[in-house]
């Protein structure tokens, strides 16, 4: 299945907060839902959980970083 990367706006607070909860192995559900709404206004079906893969590195523009896997638009 396809992984659509999901892009959100953060700032540096939530960002440590979400990247200290990956680390302990645990999920930030507030970003995750965000990341899964993201998906369905894109005109796509999430196949699964939005996957946290990092943050960038900007100083004005950080964001939060999510992969999920979407359904395939083809129809057979």
């Amino acid at each position: 299945m396809p992984l659509l990367r999901i892009h959100l706006p953060s700032d540096r607070t939530t960002a440590r907060r979400v990247l200290q909860l990956h680390r302990e192995g645990r999920h930030h559900h507030e970003s995750q839902e965000a990341a899964r709404e993201q998906v369905w206004r894109q005109g796509r079906t999430p196949a699964g959980d939005p996957v946290f893969v990092g943050v960038t590195n900007g100083r004005r523009n950080l964001q939060l970083l999510y992969d999920v896997e979407v359904y395939s638009d083809t129809v057979p």
